[in-house]
């Protein structure tokens, strides 16, 4: 029987060749999560999504969610989610230390059953990323908080809505905010609130499910809560971080991608970017595409909360650069230690040297391929796009980070015209001679 390649835990790329296709991009892994989520608040009434990615983390909140008490059916890429009437409070910690989205539960369950326990969860290494915007927020709408054994377990007679401020627009926190005041009695004034398109997209899946709400994109989302909520259909927005990885993918490579069925308002901040760099972007309808041309010029850029250039984007931007001609200064005012692929690319020839909390990159006419292992998400993004240009083959490890935000990448690239497969944990390395300096 074939192994499923989301089960294979390594890629080896054989690069340097030009990617040239048409790729459809993936649901949005950051807005399908909260959705599934609202789920919750359902009872006897069915929330059915559209266009969810096959993808590791989807199959833990499904888990989670059945867990809690909801029925999940699927149909493609469509799953039907049902919660029963009497829903569980209590959240597998076996389940929430694999994904740190299992934190968006938190809200709903809370509003539904009135307590909620959730150990604190796991997730990518990438920093500090505490969840205490979401207590303090869910403290304030008149939620009891205390820490019990490492989880913690919030109770509330009733919800009550409010004024919140969040010191930061976190996007988690948002989210989880705005399913608790869906329910939750009055009104409730989110300030400073995250602006992401998945805020958005959030925003009309509750509207659809007969929710009060207004102001989501603009920083200031108000809500007035309802007794009930009725079943919809709903439909997740495409996923502008995977759109984004194969524009990149193409240009690493001196080639053409376009990518298809996208919202190209969402991706702004990075045409912005490569435009800078002296690159030509074409959008088209619902497309976007980059001719093969020159890998442009070295810029700056700061990783900021929407609308500003992502986070999620900042480690595959790191790699474009290392090619690029000149000099470039990366910051990340998001995650303070999203730069875990830094080393790894070293590894590749790249020429990057942290100064303070920026990373400066001096342009190299090539990588070379090596070893390299995936520490999160992105940044083995990043490395799968340093592969597809390096000269010689790359072996990437831990792609099970990878696995968790991109659906069928070993298949995707394929079609582009790249030379990958994807191996089991059990694959020995290529033999030392393979690597020498020499070579």
């Amino acid at each position: 029987m074939k192994k499923d390649s989301s089960q294979m835990s390594q890629m080896s790329i054989a690069g340097g060749v030009p990617l040239s296709g048409t790729v459809r991009a993936q649901g949005a892994k950051n807005a399908a999560l909260p959705i599934m989520a609202a789920s919750l608040l359902l009872s006897e009434e069915t929330l059915q999504v559209q266009r969810i990615p096959r993808l590791d983390d989807m199959k833990v909140m499904r888990k989670l969610l059945e867990a809690l008490g909801v029925r999940v059916e699927s149909q493609g890429e469509t799953l039907s989610f049902t919660a029963s009437g009497e829903l569980s409070w209590e959240t597998p910690e076996r389940l929430v230390r694999l994904m740190r989205a299992s934190s968006l539960v938190l809200g709903p369950l809370l509003s539904r059953c009135g307590k909620a326990k959730l150990p604190l969860p796991g997730g990518c290494a990438i920093g500090s990323r505490p969840i205490d915007l979401h207590l303090k927020g869910l403290a304030k709408m008149g939620a009891d908080i205390t820490l019990e054994h490492g989880a913690v377990v919030a109770t509330a007679k009733e919800l009550r809505g409010c004024r919140i401020y969040l010191d930061f627009p976190s996007v988690g926190a948002t989210e989880n905010l705005m399913m608790a005041a869906v329910l939750a009695r009055g009104e409730t004034l989110i300030e400073n609130a995250a602006r992401e398109p998945e805020i958005t997209n959030l925003a009309e899946v509750l509207r659809s499910m007969g929710a009060v709400i207004r102001g989501e994109g603009t920083g200031t989302i108000h809500i007035v809560g309802r007794d009930r909520l009725q079943g919809s259909r709903v439909s997740v927005i495409p996923d502008r971080i995977e759109a984004c990885t194969y524009l990149l993918a193409g240009i690493m490579t001196g080639g053409a991608v376009t990518v298809c069925d996208i919202i190209p308002e969402h991706m702004d901040a990075l045409v912005a970017k490569l435009e800078e760099m002296g690159l030509e972007v074409l959008v088209e309808g619902k497309s976007i595409a980059v001719p093969a041309q020159m890998r442009g010029r070295g810029i700056s850029l700061k990783a900021l909360p929407y609308p500003g250039f992502p986070t999620d984007l900042q480690p595959q931007m790191t790699a474009l650069l290392s090619l690029a001609e000149g000099t470039s200064v990366i910051q990340d005012g998001v995650f303070e230690s999203r730069f875990l692929h830094i080393n790894e690319l070293q590894k590749m020839g790249a020429d990057i040297r942290m100064q303070g909390n920026a990373v400066v990159i001096t342009g190299v006419p090539f990588l070379k391929g090596a070893d390299v292992v995936a520490t999160d998400l992105r940044a083995g993004a990043a490395l799968v796009l340093a592969g597809l240009a390096a000269g010689e083959e790359t072996r990437i490890l831990n792609m099970g980070h990878v696995h968790r935000g991109y659906e069928s990448m070993g298949e995707k690239l394929a079609s582009l015209g790249a030379r990958v497969r994807m191996l089991p944990d059990d694959t020995p390395p290529p033999c030392s001679e393979n690597h020498s300096e020499e070579e």
